[in-house]
């Protein structure tokens, strides 16, 4: 069969031609359609984004970090500040490992002059810093040594040279727990938050204390410096610059005199101090001791330099003011002997002691043998058979609210990360902490302020100055802060039979008698504690025969003058063996300050003289051998970078645990009676 071969005319082939031709440049026109419309949109509707690129291209934009808010005591003296400061860093990502980095790193040294532990420090920092993470090479530096990097920066890839401002602590290691300190942020912290500012070099944004809770008033806005360059990166010609927003001034209301005194007068203890004013309610001075200095924190301390702060005995790292929890002991007897007269306890009905309670076969001991006592005998000798009797007939739960009353056991509305509250106890807490029933041993143990009481010096002083002033004072910080002081639930009358019984304390036949105020026309009244930390054999306290860390703390509250109150302190010195002998000299020194300034310094120099200088050199010379000690590991040298901050240190949780177990450990037994 033959097979069909379809015949293709010259008409046919011309109508195909045709079709294709039409098909492609329709193909072609709506790609020159697309093709314009796309340049359109880029021309008009991306013409920002395009041109904002192109700008980038042309200018470099580097953020200024803001310079910081002042914090100033009531009087408006500096407490931290700031100065002019010239550092140098390195941006790690733009410097390449290898020789490069150490050609770099070689001239830097040369061109700075630094040493070779610090060189060591740099390169270890370099390996372990993130990419974006700058590297702090040297700060504080004079003009010549900041020029000398400057000119020769095309030599320096990664390297950056920057003016700005350091913050300062006048006071130093006076100030440290109150005003914490200010340093770079971490590696977390920025990728949190993606803010560039947090990793441009010389910025450093609060840590601790002060600085970390009023971050936000305190910071400011960032400006940004302006340089037209090639596209190699070269340098063409600065251009405008915007100028930064300083952050806002805080004033405190602390006086800064005060404070650095009580932190001198506090030596070489271990121990904390508060001051208030009975009329506001203003924090004076609030002062731990030892500290660490701020200004080293804020510079960058070594991962030594932590260690250091971190496995002395005396916890510097703590704010004792705030985070401290001790028994308070005697200085707890106002509260009973209120809690005694809401009770309608007669003040002049005479208890006899014979030098203890007996509660059925157990004997709770008393300082001594003081026959008869009545309310104002019983502050002023610090009986505690007296004390004894009347929290037994009044029962815990009215002991409890009258120490409330006082403040104690109380959270205050306070700008600080972190404040410890302590325990009030009563039975129904009993009840849910330990599902145990509350025992008359435990209402005799707690009328003395010891068993499971704990107390911060912070609500030592506020009971102080609400006893002082017969008001309800809110303790603040912040000057501009509410004065709240309404009246205590007790009549005027009552607390002056307290004011009377603390005025004999010190200025009558009482425990504090060696500690009168030295300045004539005012009288400080007070009292003073011993409070028990472990348990030794023997019913034994812990005094000269014990190690340090076994001694009971001393504690001292007080005010002044007593026929007047103005200011308030209390005083707790750890292991300091007793109120009258450790606790009571410092605060009778600090409220001097206040009456008689030139007296309480001239106190004040030979007992420096005989510590070994004032706090730095003391500081000074403990971190000497400290490292005289200790073999320094080169990793030892590196800076310490990661987030844990003084407040929040192992050390200090460690202290809280160690005191809230040996409150548990000695809640059930007897006091044995030492002095006050």
């Amino acid at each position: 069969m033959m097979q069909y071969t379809p015949i293709v005319s010259e008409a046919t082939q011309a109508y195909s031609f045709s079709r294709r031709a039409w098909l492609l440049g329709a193909a072609q026109g709506a790609l020159g359609l697309a093709l314009a419309g796309r340049m359109g949109w880029l021309a008009v509707g991306q013409q920002d984004h395009y041109q904002l690129l192109a700008e980038s291209n042309r200018v470099n934009l580097t953020l200024m970090p803001p310079r910081r808010g002042w914090l100033v005591d009531r009087n408006g003296l500096p407490i931290a500040n700031n100065r002019t400061d010239f550092r140098v860093d390195i941006i790690p990502q733009q410097l390449k490992k290898g020789p490069e980095r150490e050609r770099v790193l070689g001239l830097l040294q040369g061109l700075l002059q630094i040493p070779s532990e610090e060189m060591t420090r740099i390169r270890l920092d370099l390996e372990h810093a993130a990419g974006f993470q700058p590297v702090k090479v040297a700060e504080k530096l004079d003009w010549e040594r900041f020029a000398a990097v400057s000119v020769r920066l095309p030599e320096l890839p990664g390297v950056q040279p920057t003016r700005g401002f350091a913050r300062h602590y006048p006071a130093g290691a006076a100030v440290a727990h109150l005003t914490g300190y200010v340093g770079t942020a971490t590696a977390e912290q920025f990728k949190e938050s993606k803010d560039q500012l947090l990793v441009t070099p010389g910025f450093k944004l609060g840590k601790d204390g002060l600085e970390k809770t009023l971050e936000d008033v305190l910071r400011g806005q960032p400006g940004a410096k302006r340089m037209e360059v090639t596209a190699r990166g070269k340098l063409v010609q600065p251009l405008a610059t915007r100028p930064d927003t300083p952050g806002r001034n805080v004033r405190l209301t602390i006086d800064a005199g005060l404070q650095e005194y009580t932190a001198r007068r506090l030596g070489t203890q271990s121990g904390s101090a508060v001051v208030i004013d009975c009329r506001t309610g203003d924090i004076l001075a609030i002062v731990s001791m030892p500290a660490y200095d701020p200004n080293s924190f804020s510079d960058g301390i070594s991962k030594l330099e932590w260690s250091m702060l971190s496995e002395d005995d005396h916890i510097p790292l703590m704010n004792k003011a705030l985070q401290g929890l001790y028994p308070p002991g005697s200085t707890f007897k106002p509260a009973t002997a209120l809690a005694g007269l809401r009770g309608g306890i007669d003040p002049d009905r005479i208890v006899n002691c014979p030098g203890g309670y007996q509660l059925g076969n157990r004997f709770f001991r008393c300082l001594g043998r003081h026959g008869g006592m009545n309310l104002h005998r019983a502050i002023a000798r610090s009986c505690n058979t007296y004390f004894y009797t009347v929290g037994r007939e009044l029962g815990m739960d009215a002991v409890a609210a009258a120490a409330r009353e006082l403040g104690l056991g109380a959270e205050y509305p306070l700008p600080f990360p972190s404040q410890r509250y302590g325990t009030i106890p009563d039975p129904a807490w009993k009840e849910r902490k330990y599902d145990q029933k509350w025992t008359q041993a435990d209402t005799l143990n707690a009328s003395i302020g010891q068993g499971y009481i704990l107390t911060s010096p912070l609500q030592l002083a506020v009971q102080a100055a609400r006893i002082a002033s017969g008001r309800k004072l809110m303790p603040r910080i912040l000057a501009d802060a509410k004065i709240v002081a309404p009246s205590l639930d007790v009549s005027p009358e009552r607390m002056q039979l307290i004011r009377a019984g603390m005025d004999e304390v010190v200025n009558g036949a009482g425990t504090a008698v060696r500690s009168r105020l030295q300045v004539e026309g005012v009288r400080m009244g007070g009292k003073t504690g011993t409070a028990q930390v472990r348990r030794i054999a023997g019913g034994a306290r812990g005094g000269v025969n014990v190690p340090w860390r076994y001694r009971d703390h001393g504690l001292f509250i007080g005010f002044a003058p007593v026929d007047d109150p103005r200011y308030a302190v209390a005083v707790v010195i750890e292991h300091g063996m007793s109120g009258s002998g450790a606790a009571a000299p410092v605060a009778r020194d600090c409220l001097t300050y206040l009456f008689d300034r030139e007296l309480a310094l001239k106190t004040l120099e030979p007992m420096e003289k005989e510590w070994g200088g004032d706090i730095a050199t003391r500081m000074a010379a403990q971190e000497a051998a400290y490292r005289a000690t200790h073999a320094v590991q080169p990793a030892a040298v590196a800076t310490k970078t990661d987030a844990e901050v003084p407040s929040e240190a192992d050390a200090v949780e460690a202290a809280t645990d160690i005191a809230n177990q040996a409150q548990i450990l000695l809640a059930d037994e007897a006091p044995t009676g030492a002095a006050d």
